[in-house]
């Protein structure tokens, strides 16, 4: 578990499903066997050098993330560790299961911030983008700012301690960037999904702390 708020950066090298990242900003403690947010990607530490790591990746990561795009090899990626239990949670709930690819489609500069226009690939992403809600950009939790349906388009805007922390100051129109959609969003989805193939009656009039209960709320 992640909440989207970036510890450090890396450059990333990758060798087959290997996958090894130097650290350069910010070393934090690890060990092997934890869980390691790489650009919004949940993966495991294989190996631990002096300022680098390992992880293996999957044939099934590198075909739905941005890891598989050959043009990524030795770029920047966003680092985090996994959540700890004492931790402040500064952003929102983010697994680090990549829900589809986006492409960057404008990068405004604004006086005192920047505006950031992603266009998601997947047609059943726009489900999950509501405006003013939380999505997380390569391993970012950011706010959605504004959305357009018909185009497929949601624009963030981004302050400066986030564009020069991160690697979005090193993103090009064209790129491809990871997206995960709040988590919240995606269980109310699945229990109103399943409460209609049940039949069952989701009026307001039924809805009550018993029900919520019941329902796993």
């Amino acid at each position: 578990m992640f909440t989207g708020i970036i510890q450090s950066i890396g450059k990333l090298r990758q060798e087959k499903n290997i996958l090894e990242i130097e650290i350069l900003d910010n070393l934090f403690d690890m060990a092997i066997g934890d869980s390691i947010a790489v650009d919004g990607i949940c993966l495991t530490v294989k190996e631990i050098f002096q300022n680098k790591f390992t992880v293996d990746v999957s044939e099934e990561t590198l075909k739905k993330t941005t890891l598989g795009v050959k043009s990524n090899l030795n770029q920047i990626v966003n680092l985090e560790p996994a959540l700890r239990v004492s931790d402040r949670l500064g952003g929102h709930i983010v697994s680090g299961h990549v829900d589809g690819l986006g492409i960057v489609e404008n990068i405004e500069k604004l006086e005192k911030s920047w505006l950031l226009s992603i266009k998601w690939k997947n047609n059943n992403f726009s489900k999950y983008v509501v405006n003013k809600g939380s999505i997380c950009v390569n391993g970012i939790s950011l706010t959605i700012a504004k959305y357009e349906q018909e185009g497929a388009i949601f624009t963030i805007a981004i302050i400066p301690h986030t564009w020069h922390k991160t690697n979005l100051n090193k993103l090009n129109i064209g790129d491809s960037v990871n997206l995960e959609a709040d988590a919240l969003i995606k269980y109310v989805e699945k229990l109103l999904l399943f409460n209609k193939n049940s039949n069952q009656d989701l009026s307001s009039n039924n809805i009550s702390s018993e029900w919520l209960k019941e329902n796993g709320w």
